[in-house]
């Protein structure tokens, strides 16, 4: 098993046979099911692993243990990726105290019938457990993303377990960039609550950390700065990245010439960045990760039914649902009849805060023409500015 310090150990598995993660997120590099050992003068295991790999994750902690046993086992987080092997490790070693707060308890129950508990301990925020020369402290981060999830923070080696906060999807056998994954694993998962977030992070800043720890993706060791200053912009709904997003869907090829137009345009133009998305085509959690990304998003959709084409209309649900705020939006609008795809896409922001809509509207009446060039003209303009 990896050393990760002198005491404490990583006991997580590689999961390279899951296609989806929460049955929507394509993971084509697979997922990592993060899990530690704190050995000690007593010792504590952190977290559990998905359902699939009990045999997998049981023979990691006897590898490490030998013939000692755990005094605890410290639940961070009751999602079933981190919690589906709780009561196989207590059938095991039934005499190991569970340690959790007031709604992990609630939520074991929810998740196992007839769960055999012998000990428990319940902690409160700021509460430690001396394990000997390590002390943990308990730092609560209610809604990053479940109501019961907590980091705990090793003054000794200065660790901290953050349960899903900074991880990412892929598994630890594959190569990527942390930033890429991370970002769309956030958005996806996390995005609703950048309020809760940054609420945790000021926590973390009176925090001497050199070490976090996650559930998902690599052990973040150096440069912790980078990751703490991009989780500060990404759950204050900041600007990462200088530049334009262009998410289009196209019937029969006259929104996509004009999508493919303006992103031509704005280059010419010296954009710092143009990233554009077919959101029938590509993956939708990516095109929100670009959505979040950039500080201006150009939405370039038809007329549907009266209402805006399907995959748009998901797109901009996913935007909202993760609280999208702080951006300025360009509308390119198509309709043969009667175009009325701006004020849908307008009206589903409209709860939306901070949102800067462009004077040009891009309208175009079945065929793309050229007033039509004007108009992109107009709007590739007002996006430099």
């Amino acid at each position: 098993m990896n050393n990760i310090t002198n005491d404490i150990y990583y006991i997580g598995v590689n999961d390279h046979e899951l296609d989806l993660f929460e049955g929507q997120y394509d993971v084509p590099n697979g997922m990592a099911y993060n899990s530690y050992i704190i050995l000690d003068e007593k010792i504590a295991v952190c977290d559990t692993v998905d359902g699939n790999f009990t045999d997998q994750w049981l023979g990691n902690i006897s590898e490490v243990l030998g013939d000692r046993k755990p005094d605890y086992i410290i639940v961070h987080h009751m999602e079933p990726d981190h919690s589906a092997n709780l009561k196989n490790f207590l059938d095991k070693y039934p005499e190991t105290v569970v340690v959790g707060n007031a709604k992990t308890f609630t939520m074991i129950d929810n998740f196992f019938e007839d769960m055999n508990i012998a000990n428990k301990l319940e902690v409160k925020e700021g509460d430690k457990l001396s394990l000997g020369k390590h002390e943990l402290t308990f730092v609560f981060a209610p809604m990053v993303h479940w109501p019961e999830v907590m980091f705990s923070y090793d003054s000794t080696d200065k660790v901290l377990f953050s349960a899903d906060a900074f991880g990412k999807f892929g598994a630890l056998d594959v190569e990527e960039d942390w930033a890429c994954e991370a970002r769309r694993y956030y958005f996806g998962i996390v995005g609703k609550y950048g309020m809760q977030v940054q609420a945790v992070l000021k926590k973390a800043a009176a925090l001497d950390i050199k070490m976090i720890c996650a559930l998902h993706g690599p052990i973040l060791k150096e440069n912790l700065d980078y990751y703490l200053g991009l989780y500060n912009t990404w759950s204050g709904y900041g600007v990462e990245s200088e530049g334009v997003f262009i998410a289009y869907t196209s019937v029969y090829g006259n929104t996509k010439k004009a999508a493919e137009l303006l992103k031509d345009k704005l280059e010419a133009k010296g954009c710092p960045k143009v990233a554009i998305a077919d959101l029938a085509r590509e993956d939708m959690a990516e095109s929100v990760e670009d959505a979040f990304r950039y500080g201006k998003l150009v939405i370039a959709t038809t007329t549907y039914n009266a209402d805006i084409f399907p995959f748009m209309k998901h797109f901009i649900l996913d935007l909202t649902e993760r609280n999208y705020q702080n951006k300025t939006i360009g509308i390119i609008e198509n309709g043969s009849w009667a175009p009325m795809a701006a004020k849908v896409v307008k009206g589903m922001f409209e709860k939306s805060k901070n949102i800067t809509w462009t004077d040009t509207t891009v309208s175009i009446k079945s065929a793309f023409k050229a007033a039509n060039i004007e108009q992109i003209d107009a709007l590739a303009e007002e996006l430099m500015k």
